[in-house]
C-alpha cells in the first residue's frame, strides 16, 4: 500500500546528484513499499548485472545546448559550460583504436556545439568505427548560419543521425521543447532529406527519437513509427528510417516535473509494475560504455548524470582497458526500472 509523505521537494535540493539518488532510494515511499531494482534482478538470477561484449562507446561532448527541454535528463542548456576538451578527445581516440566496439555514439547537450566537434568527427572517422552516430536535436542546424551545413558534413562522413522529435504535431512538441521548436525541426528534417538522409537505398540513416511528454510510458514503438511516418509524409513530405521510443527516467528535470505535478509515486509504481525480465537481457548498459565530458567512465548516460562511476579500478578514459572493464559489475539503482519497463528502453529504442 502507498504511504504518502510530503510532496514539497525543492528543485535546489534535487539539482544535486547525491540528493537525487537519496530521493530515488527513499523518496516519498515508506521502507518496503517498492522492491529495490536489485531485488527484482535477484528473482530472475540477473544479479549482479554484468556487461556483455562492448559494442557501443558513447561519448558526451558537453552539456551545452541551444534548447532547455522540460524532460532533459542531462539538464542541458545554453548556460552549461561543461565541454569535452581536445586533450580528453585525444584520450578517447586512443581508446577507440583499442576497442572492439563497432559504434561510436556522440551525444550532449548538443554535441555539435562543442567547438572541436568537427575535428573530432574527422579524426574518429579514420580509426575504423563502422557506425558513427550523432544525436542531434535538429534545431541546432537552424540555430546559427555556422551550423546550416551540418547535413552536408554528416553526409561526407556517413554519420548516422539520430534526431529527437517529441511528436509529429506542433502543439505537443513546442510544449515540451519551447515555442518554434517544431517548425525549426521540420526545416532541419527537410534539409537532411535533401542531401539523402532517410531516403531508401541512400545509405544515409536518419532515425527519430520519441520521449513521452508527460508522466506515462511510451506506447508500442512499431505502431508509433507507423503514425509518425504517415503524418510527416502527408503533412511535410518528410522521410526517415526508424523511430526509437525511449522511456523518461525519473532523474534531473523529469524527476522535478514528476514531483511538482504530484505524479512521482504513480510513475514509479507504473515502472515497477511494467518491469519486464526479458528487457534486462538487452539493456544498453550491457553493451555500451558511457564517457562523460571530462573523460570519466559510466555504465550508461543516466548513471553519468547521477555521478555513479563504473565499478572498476579503471575510472577514466585515459586509463582505458577493455578487458578490465568487461569484468566489472554494473552499478544499479531505482532509476534502472525505466530501462526495463514494458518493451524496455535504450538509446536505440525498445529492447524486447
Amino acid at each position: 500500500m502507498k504511504t504518502k509523505k510530503s510532496l514539497h521537494a525543492r528543485k535546489s535540493e534535487l539539482s544535486n546528484p547525491v540528493k537525487q539518488l537519496e530521493f530515488l532510494s527513499n523518496g516519498l515511499f515508506a521502507e518496503g513499499d517498492l522492491p529495490t531494482f536489485k531485488e527484482k534482478l535477484s528473482k530472475t538470477n540477473d544479479d549482479p548485472l554484468q556487461p556483455k561484449k562492448l559494442e557501443i562507446l558513447q561519448l558526451n561532448l558537453g552539456y551545452m545546448c541551444n534548447q532547455t527541454c522540460s524532460h532533459c535528463h542531462v539538464d542541458a542548456g545554453p548556460d552549461r559550460k561543461e565541454i569535452m576538451t581536445v586533450d580528453t578527445m585525444k584520450d578517447c581516440l586512443k581508446a577507440i583504436e583499442q576497442t572492439g566496439a563497432h559504434t561510436l555514439d556522440l551525444t550532449g547537450g548538443a554535441p555539435e556545439m562543442n567547438p572541436n566537434f568537427r575535428w573530432f568527427v574527422e579524426e574518429a572517422s579514420k580509426v575504423g568505427i563502422k557506425d558513427f552516430i550523432v544525436r542531434s536535436n535538429l534545431t541546432i542546424i537552424m540555430a546559427n548560419k555556422k551550423y546550416n551545413d551540418l547535413p552536408e558534413f554528416f553526409k561526407k562522413h556517413n554519420v548516422h543521425v539520430v534526431s529527437s522529435l517529441p511528436f509529429y504535431k506542433r502543439e505537443k512538441t513546442d510544449k515540451q521543447r519551447g515555442k518554434g521548436v517544431f517548425d525549426s525541426s521540420i526545416k532541419a528534417l527537410k534539409m537532411l532529406n535533401e542531401v539523402g538522409y532517410g531516403k531508401e537505398a541512400s545509405g544515409l540513416k536518419l532515425d527519430l527519437v520519441y520521449n513521452p511528454s508527460g508522466a506515462f510510458l511510451p506506447t508500442n514503438q512499431e505502431a508509433m513509427e507507423k503514425d509518425f511516418k504517415e503524418a510527416l509524409w502527408e503533412d511535410f513530405n518528410i522521410e526517415f528510417n526508424n523511430l526509437f521510443a525511449i522511456t523518461n527516467l525519473p532523474i534531473s528535470r523529469f524527476l522535478e516535473f514528476l514531483i511538482a505535478s504530484e505524479n512521482y509515486e504513480d510513475y514509479m509504481y507504473a515502472l515497477v509494475d511494467a518491469y519486464n525480465p526479458a528487457a534486462v537481457k538487452n539493456v544498453m548498459c550491457r553493451n555500451t560504455l558511457s564517457v562523460s565530458w571530462d573523460g570519466y567512465l559510466y555504465d550508461c548516460d543516466f548513471n553519468q548524470m547521477l555521478e555513479l562511476k563504473v565499478n572498476s579500478k579503471i575510472k577514466h578514459i585515459s586509463n582505458y582497458n577493455e578487458e578490465e572493464l568487461t569484468n566489472r559489475n554494473i552499478v544499479i539503482s531505482q532509476h534502472c526500472y525505466g530501462c526495463t519497463a514494458g518493451a524496455g528502453s535504450s538509446c536505440q529504442g525498445s529492447v524486447a
